[in-house]
């Protein structure tokens, strides 16, 4: 791997996180030169990323006006949980009958972490939204990576990360319900019940799809919001709990 590359790959990795954990905001106008000094990357090479991500849907291009952060709306996050349900259940099916004692204890090992975290955040100390959403992204994954598809697992990760920027731009942290469903998920892995974990999967994305909406929490970053009108590419620091 050449430099140029080293660096494009190390920028590409930045820019897909700013975007996902909202420190880019949606419909943000990614001015090539601002994002030349922000990530160090060339004006040829962050064409060639922000073509990538544009493929993942996380950037828009806009013609001769170049490149924006893809916009968000109520329908495409039901769309996105929808697309999460029905890869993550599927896969459920397939992890729960094939996977072994090796497998369990992953599964463990990943909700022991997660657990830790919510109960801090539960008890209202400070918590690092990055870390807490890995955390929450091991658990998910441990659940599924007895599936035996690659191919499954990777459009999966790709259609949790759409889930998961809307999850941090509308910093939504539902507190014990979330933390109580993902120790039954824990619950009917070691069980391999897979019917009753579709079952609670189903009512753990669907009811943060509703406390996002219900809140109005997207409003702000419509085509009409202030987020819409910010022009600087620069990434924007966060604060406060996500979940």
């Amino acid at each position: 791997m050449t430099d140029e590359e080293s660096i494009g790959e190390a920028a590409y990795r930045r820019i897909r996180a700013d975007i996902i954990f909202g420190r880019l905001a949606p419909g943000r106008r990614l001015a090539l030169e601002g994002m030349r000094q922000a990530y160090g990357a060339s004006i040829s090479t962050l064409r060639e990323l922000l073509a990538r991500l544009a493929a993942e849907e996380l950037v828009t291009a806009e013609g001769q006006r170049g490149f924006e952060v893809a916009p968000i709306s109520a329908t495409d996050l039901r769309e996105v949980a929808e697309l999460r349900l029905l890869l993550e259940c599927h896969a459920l099916d397939q992890s729960f009958a094939a996977g072994g004692l090796e497998w369990e204890g992953r599964v463990v090992a990943a909700h022991h972490k997660l657990a830790a975290m919510e109960k801090r955040l539960l008890a209202g100390e400070p918590a690092e939204p990055v870390l807490w959403k890995r955390y929450d992204w091991e658990f998910h994954h441990a659940l599924i990576a007895a599936c035996g598809s690659k191919a499954l697992l990777q459009a999966h990760a790709a259609v949790y990360d759409r889930y998961l920027r809307y999850q941090m731009v509308a910093v939504v942290f539902r507190g014990a319900a979330a933390a109580e469903e993902h120790r039954r998920l824990l619950d009917c892995a070691l069980a391999h019940d897979a019917a009753a974990a579709r079952a609670v999967l189903a009512v753990h994305v669907n009811d943060c799809v509703a406390q996002v909406l219900d809140t109005g929490a997207l409003e702000p970053f419509t085509a009409s919001g202030p987020a819409a009108a910010e022009k600087d590419a620069a990434p924007r620091r966060r604060t406060g709990k996500a979940g």
